[in-house]
């Protein structure tokens, strides 16, 4: 995956994620199997100086899963600026594929030194702050839909942008089955969902990418944040202005679609 040609379209896909530009679609071979297109995601990371603040799971949606062919999904990097606070505005574009409501932890750095395994007994102990997060979804290159993980993956985990609620320090919050709702009231869009639909719960989504981080002997040197996948999920931007997520016991948030 390092040879000449990969480099060049990395560095391609790296400057257009840089620049917020479109290129035209890389080849396949880089997103028609996802551990392929891990392979890519993680060379085009390696090429990116600007700091991370975490990490989010992708393709969460069991149906998804299913639906493609994917034994589990998969998960990226997250780049501080791509996060934003509650409120701000998120300009998009017509490869933008939508927009999704999340629940995100903020979770202690040092996770990175824990020695043993991580498991859903242990993991508790690391997760500092929970919040409700939008995430807009989109690729940086010429193309819609999605054939397969791998077109999501090797973009970029395709996150445009992440804007994030108030959060709540964590007390072993039960978020399992809560309703959550987006909505654009100047059109009257608006999509129900339940945080279950999120690779089980948020929860187990979130042990996924720790053990992922684990495995892969991902180091990181500050608080990071996981955001655990879309409990709505991929929700067509039909039109500009304030789109807000509500998630039942963890509050709201808002982002101005432009």
């Amino acid at each position: 995956m390092n040879d000449k040609n990969s480099n060049l379209i990395a560095n391609k896909l790296v400057k257009a994620f840089l620049k917020n530009k479109i290129i035209n679609p890389i080849s396949s071979k880089y997103t028609k199997k996802l551990s392929n297109a891990q392979k890519f995601r993680m060379l085009c990371e390696s090429k990116i100086k600007r700091p991370i603040v975490g990490f989010k799971a992708g393709g969460t949606g069991i149906p998804v899963i299913k639906k493609l062919r994917e034994k589990e999904p998969f998960y990226a990097s997250v780049y501080k600026h791509n996060v934003l606070k509650n409120n701000k505005s998120v300009k998009i574009n017509k490869y933008t594929l939508g927009i999704e409501l999340e629940v995100c932890y903020l979770l202690k750095k040092k996770f990175f030194s824990f020695k043993k395994r991580i498991s859903k007994n242990n993991m508790n102990q690391f997760i500092n702050y929970i919040a409700p997060c939008i995430e807009v979804v989109g690729y940086r290159q010429k193309k819609k839909g999605i054939s397969s993980f791998g077109d999501l993956c090797s973009d970029f985990g395709a996150n445009v942008k992440f804007v994030i609620g108030s959060k709540k320090k964590f007390k072993n919050n039960n978020v399992k089955n809560l309703k959550t709702n987006i909505s654009n009231s100047k059109i009257n869009q608006s999509v129900n969902g339940n945080t279950n639909t999120v690779y089980i719960n948020p929860m187990n989504s979130l042990l996924f990418v720790l053990k992922k981080l684990q495995k892969d002997k991902i180091k990181h040197n500050k608080d990071f944040y996981v955001f655990t996948g879309s409990s709505v999920g991929v929700v067509p931007i039909l039109s500009k202005g304030v789109y807000k997520g509500t998630i039942e016991r963890l509050g709201s948030v808002n982002a101005k679609i432009n």
